[in-house]
Parts: C-alpha cells; structure tokens; sequence
C-alpha cells in the first residue's frame, strides 16, 4: 500500500503581524505640505534634510505629538486636569502609533538642588545603601539626603480613646540638609556698601539701588517714617539696635501717613525683590547691581558638599557619601563593584547598571554631584537616554533629536551602538540627524526638502543610503562634502595667555590662543574645551559670548522682536502715516483687542486638549482692522511681519522703504543662514541651530574683538555648513578674533589654529595633547583628533 503525503502549506500571516508601518496621511503641521508617508516598525529610520525642513514638525510636532495625546487620553478625566493639554496635530490619518518616548535636547531645571544624581535616581540607591552600611549608622535615607532638613517637634496632642487627654508628643525626622546653605552648597553674601552710602543719612537719599529713589513712598518712607530709625542720622553712627533692625527685622506693620505698610529688614527685602529672581530676566542694569552686590563663595560649614556633617560622617570602606557623589562616575561604579554586602545585593546590582549606563554612554566622567543646570544639550540628551537603556519595555517607539550633538567623532559610533541596541530589542528608532556617521545605520532615511521654511515641508526621498547618494537631493549631493585643508593658514596678530587654568578637570594649562585668526577648540566630550574657554578666558567688553543656552521669550516674542528690528521698522511707519511707533507693536496700543494681538484665541476645553484657532477679527494677522490702514512702501505692518528675512531684505534695501538700521539687521540675519525665517515667527518654533544663530546675529554687531562660538554647526545641515565657513571667515577678514569649540571635521580643516585637549575626559583630561595647523595634526596623527580629521580629509 502506497504511502499516504500531505502537503505541507506554510501558516497564513497573524493578523497581528499585518500592522508593520506607522502610515501618516496629509500631514499639515507647521510648514508641511500634505505630506503622507510610511515608515517601517521595529527599525531606525532617519529623517534628514536642511534646517527648517520640516523634520521636527512631522517626527515631533506629528507623529510624537499624537501618540502621547492619545496615551494621556487613556486616563481618567480627573488625572487629564492634571497633566497639560495637547490639541491634535493637523493630520488626516495616523495610523499604527505605539507608544513614544521621545529623548529631546531639552537643557535639565537650572533648580540649584537639582544634580546628575536626583536627576536619575542613582543618589535615592546610594542614600539607601549608606543608610544601611554606613558606619556610624546616623538614620534612615533621607538623613544622606541634602533636600531633606532636620526638624524637630513637641507640644500636646489629644488623643480621642476612651477618656480624652492632652497627652505631651515630641517628634522629629533626621535629614541630610546643611543649615547654613540650605543643601545648595553656595553661600550668598550681600556687599552692604552697593546697598547704601554710609556717610548719607536715609532723608539725603543715602540708598544706591535701582529704583529706590529717596521719595519713593513704598521702600524708602517705610525706612524713613517707620519709628525704627533715625532718618536725619548718618548710616554710619546707627546704634547697635537700630543697625539691627535696619538690616534684618522681621516683618512688621506700621504706619505711614495713614496707611498700613509692612516694614521689613533691608538684607531680606533685597534676598526676595532681587534674589529670588532668575538672573537671565532681569533687566540688565538690575543685572549688574546683582553682580556687584552679591557674591557667591563654597558654603564653609559643609564645604560645598550641601550635606550635614553626620551624614559626611558616616562610611563604607573609608569613603562617605559625600565623597562619592563627587567621585568621577566610572570610579565609583568601580568602587561599588568592588563591594560585597549580600544583605543588599540586589541594591548594589541595580546601582551598579546604572552607574555602567553611565559609562557606556560615554558620561563617565561626569560626578554624581554635577549640577544638571550645567549639562549641556547632548550631556542633558544622554542622561535622559540612562534610564531608557535598561529597560525592559518593547514595541516602542523612541525620538531622538540629533543625539550626536557635543560628540566627538570618537564617540559617535558608540552612540550608534546604542541606538541599534535599542532597535533590536524591537523597538521603532526615529533619529533626526545631519552627520553622515549616523545617517549611515539608518535602515530607511527620509529626506525633507527641498529647501526650507516655506520652501520646505515635502518628502524628496525615502530608501536606503545608496538611493539618497544617487537621488540628487540636497542631502545626497552634499552626503559625501569633505572640506579640504587650507593651503595657507592666517598669520595671528596677538595672543590671548591663559596662565595656570584649573577650572573643573583643567589640569594646570598653559596656552596662547591666538588672535585675528579662527582658533578652533577641540577634543572628545568632557576633556575640558568649555572649561579651559568660558572658565579660563576673561570675560571682559571685548569678548562676546555665544553659547547654546536657551532664549527666553513667549510666543508673542519673534526674530524681529528679538534682534531690535521692529523698533526701526515701526518709527519708519509712524514718521510716514503721522502716527504713534506704538500703534505698530501687537504687544501696545495696536494690537487686536479680540485676542490681544496673539493672532489666535485659545480655548480651554477643561478635560478635553485646548484648541487654537486663528482670531476672526484680524484673521491671525494680530492688529487693530484701523492699524492695517497705514502703509510704508505699499505695505501694512502685518505684510512685513509676514516676508522671510530674504524678501525684508530686499524691500528694506532701497526705494520709498528704504531703512538703513532695519537693512544692517535683516543682511546679518541673513548672513548666518536664516534667509527663510519669517520676521513674525514665534521663537517658540525655532529649532536649537536656529536659536544660536540668531544670537550670533545679534551680536554681530557689538563693538568686541574676539568672539568664542560653543558648537555653531549645531543643527546645521552638511549644505548650510559651507555657508557658516564663509561666515567665520567673514568676521576673521573684518579683523575679529574667532575662537570656536567644536567637533565637526569641516570647521577643524578650516581652522587656522587647532588646541585639543585630551588625551580622554573628566580626570584622563584637562591637558593640551596638541597645539598647531590642521595640516600638522593631520600629519602627526598624534591624538584622537588627529586620527579622524585625517581620514575625514582623506590623507
């Protein structure tokens, strides 16, 4: 009997297993243009394209901005109230979203008590491990805890069984705060001679701080009527009583001239009307009576440490908690590895993947102890990336924001392993990012375009990196730019000494930085190229600064708003139409009164997201319908707010509305690469690049000499780096010093002069490895520098 065969037919697909692509339909957010597109689940993919393309807008502002609202939908509309509203992005279909985790450049609270430790939950595992093994044994936790003050308590309480009786309580809790500097660290003293003249007496106005003139009713009179003081007696001869309550009474109602006031201590008035401010917005003559009045010193009695000395006390093989957290990160996780407690073994292996996260994402030299405030946008980006590392979540979806920025060529590979890692464990990997390196991994690239602003916003590619080499497009043309090594390098006109610098890991560091040529400061990512040009180099009148911290300014606040444009712009307008300069500021007297010259109202739908919508009476166009009745040049005021930077120049460059000052502005603005922008653009929509060089723009202008530039190809797309090149060169030609700490092999091979610091960071760091010419460290290869510069310029 023949043998029986079944043919074997392979398993239909899971229906599950059909729901492989995030699909976007008809996405319109910002300046998008109906762009549909899908991308594959459970891979990398890469979004490039020039700044102001659009990346953000549909990675961020679409597909990550939707899948968090849908997820904050999921929770009771009591929980909804608490967390902030997203209305729903401009988009007819989003299909397949999981869930996003999106790791952005966000800089961390500049909060004084908020360190790289509270920030990751690695100082809450060591409190516990030195609560439990610290010898002498000072308490619980929140002893080792420098956020968490001592306090003690007694009185009567009643307690309600059987028969009531007051019964006498005491109650106190040990924590790790010191008293003096309140768990800071720093300690501020107040220069009383900026405060007041001495030899005036309070009537002949002896007060020296802005806006306490001597008749003003609600600071001085106060000091002046209270019954406290003598206001006829010179400062100087005040009793010791009187001295007292001048500097440091309590506050106390009194009467003057009928009305009730409170008077108060001249040292707290000033701690809260001026320190308790943030410094960045204060007005800037406040700023600089701050700077002189008050000085900031290492608190004496905890050493800077924040910590009580019981907790400094108390210790695990010699060392305390203290001296850990100020310990570089990879040697403490040495130190911890090194322990053998089998009480809290669990403890020490969950501090100790924490602490080799750290390492292995190249943040080992940072100290436990660092204030986040301090970390710059890449540091701030790969702490945030820690807690992500181990965890034990898939199918997710994960947003990058140029995770390579403040690395050293040396460390991108290694953040491309870990952006692998993260992918094969089956999770969706979404990247925006410029560096060739890291468009490399992508397993699918989408390249938006063609230019940017409103010439942006479509999709002109999507494949592998062999289809975007040959597919023409910006990004593919300029894939493989090499900027060559100069033939003759700038001769220096002087040098700037830097003698001694110790600042943070600076090791002694002697060095001459050169000046009138383009010095450029490099070395791998905590070595020391920061704290050797913003520590070391005087900030005087003749230095101009420009870092990547934040701008500051509301929705309402717009390129033309912040670099002093508007101001030209609206006297033109009022000398023409015979009007107030006012009439032309949608934040004064011209703006719409139906939405307060925002341009949109904004709904507040309680537990439901907030919508906003363009205002009916100006159609977004922000001012009063009788303002847009005067004209300069055939244009109203909301017409110019509307040109890009291009077009103003243009129009403010000759004939009726020609404006000199306007034109300087818009040809700088220009100048650093933000033709597209628009003069009525919230800030608030700018990008991280996009902010630097808009403060580069604005400082153009300032009278200084030598101009230090932390990272300007931040952002920058491999097309527009060209352009910041010519730019730098520009400002050298025109006499300027340019010092620039940077990475990107373009700007090395374009510099005049290279200093690396090196050889490694935190404590392997802090020295000048190399001094000389791009073509001599090339040669050399010496340094790690040295070695990728050279195979980026092909020699």
């Amino acid at each position: 009997m023949a043998p029986r065969t079944t043919t074997q037919h392979p398993p239909a697909p899971h229906a599950a297993d059909s729901h492989d692509l995030i699909r976007v339909h008809g996405a319109r957010e910002n300046n998008l243009k109906d762009v549909s597109i899908e991308l594959p689940k459970r891979r990398l993919t890469v979004f490039t394209g020039v700044s102001g393309s659009g990346k953000s807008s549909l990675v961020f502002s679409t597909i990550a901005a939707e899948s968090q609202r849908l997820i904050n939908e999921t929770y009771s509309a009591f929980v909804q109230g608490f967390m902030p509203s997203q209305a729903r992005p401009d988009v007819d279909v989003l299909d397949g979203l999981t869930t996003a985790i999106i790791v952005d450049q966000q800089r961390m609270g500049s909060d004084p008590r908020s360190t790289v430790g509270t920030a990751t939950d690695a100082n809450a595992m060591l409190r516990i491990l030195f609560s439990r093994l610290g010898d002498p044994h000072i308490g619980p936790p929140g002893a080792f805890a420098f956020n968490v003050p001592s306090v003690t308590a007694s009185g009567a309480i009643t307690v309600e069984r059987g028969n009531k009786k007051a019964v006498k309580a005491t109650f106190s809790r040990t924590g790790g705060m010191c008293q003096r500097c309140e768990g800071r660290g720093k300690v501020s003293d107040i220069d009383l001679s900026q405060l007041y003249d001495d030899s005036k007496s309070i009537s002949e106005g002896a007060f020296t701080i802005p806006g306490w003139k001597s008749d003003s009713w609600w600071t001085v009179r106060i000091y002046a009527e209270s019954g406290f003081l003598d206001p006829n007696k010179p400062i100087a001869t005040f009793t010791e009583k009187e001295m007292q309550d001048f500097l440091y009474k309590e506050p106390t109602k009194v009467k003057v001239e009928g009305s009730t006031l409170t008077f108060e201590g001249l040292i707290p008035k000033i701690q809260k009307s001026f320190l308790s401010k943030d410094r960045e917005s204060m007005q800037p003559h406040i700023r600089e009576f701050v700077d002189r009045a008050v000085t900031f010193a290492t608190c004496p009695e905890c050493e800077g440490t924040r910590l009580t000395e019981a907790a400094r006390s108390s210790k695990i093989a010699k060392i305390s908690i203290a001296d850990a957290c100020a310990m570089e990160i990879r040697d403490l996780a040495e130190w911890v590895r090194a322990l053998d407690e089998p009480s809290v073994a669990p403890l020490l292996e969950a501090l100790q993947q924490t602490l080799d996260s750290f390492v292995e994402i190249g943040l080992g030299y940072l100290s436990l102890d660092r204030p986040s405030g301090t970390l710059s946008g890449g540091e701030a980006q790969r702490v945030k990336m820690i807690r992500h590392l181990g965890s034990s979540l898939t199918d997710v979806t994960y947003v990058f924001d140029e995770p390579t920025i403040g690395l050293h060529p040396h460390d991108i590979q290694r953040m491309n392993d870990l952006l692998l890692r993260l992918r094969d464990k089956g999770n969706t990997v979404l990247v925006v990012e410029h560096k060739p390196e890291a468009i490399a991994i992508a397993d699918h690239i989408v390249d938006l375009g063609p230019g940017a602003g409103t010439a942006g916003g479509t999709v002109c590619f999507e494949g592998t990196l062999d289809g975007l080499r040959a597919s023409g497009t910006v990004t593919g043309r300029h894939l493989d730019d090499r900027a060559a090594l100069k033939d003759e390098v700038r001769k220096p006109t002087g040098a700037l000494e830097i003698r001694g610098a110790t600042s943070h890991n600076l090791q002694d560091v002697d060095v001459d930085i050169p000046l009138g040529v383009l010095t450029v400061i490099t070395g791998v990512a905590g070595s020391g190229k920061s704290s050797l040009v913003h520590g070391s180099i005087p900030a005087g009148e003749n230095v101009i600064s420009v870092d990547q911290s934040p701008i500051k300014g509301s929705r309402r606040s717009n390129p033309a708003t912040y670099t002093g444009l508007l101001e030209p712009i609206r006297k033109a307008f009022a000398k023409a139409n015979g009007v107030k300069p006012a009439l032309f500021s949608a934040n004064s007297e011209g703006a719409c009164p139906t939405c307060n010259g925002a341009g949109v109202i904004f709904t507040d739908l309680g537990v439901m997201a907030g919508v906003s919508s363009p205002c009916e009476d100006c159609e977004g166009k922000r001012f009063q319908p009788s303002v847009l009745d005067y004209h300069l040049g055939g244009r109203d005021i909301s017409e110019v707010l509307a040109m890009s930077v291009t077009e103003a120049e243009e129009f403010f460059g000759s004939g009726e509305a020609a404006i000199p000052a306007a034109h300087k502005i818009l040809t700088r603005l220009a100048d650093v690469g933000l033709g597209y922008l628009s003069l009525g653009q919230p800030l608030t929509t700018l990008s991280g690049g996009e902010r630097q060089r808009l403060k580069l723009a604005t400082h153009m202008a300032d009278k200084g000499g030598v101009y230090v530039l932390d990272e300007p190809t931040t952002g920058l797309h491999l097309a527009d780096v060209e352009q910041l090149l010519g730019l730098l060169d520009r400002l050298v030609d025109s006499g300027k010093s340019v010092i620039v700490i940077e990475h990107h092999q373009a700007v090395m091979a374009h510099a005049d002069w290279i200093i690396d610091l090196g050889p490694g960071a935190g404590h392997d760091g802090g020295r000048i490895v190399f001094e000389g010419t791009p073509a001599d460290l090339v040669a050399a290869r010496s340094t790690l520098t040295g070695e990728h510069l050279a195979e980026y310029v092909g020699e």
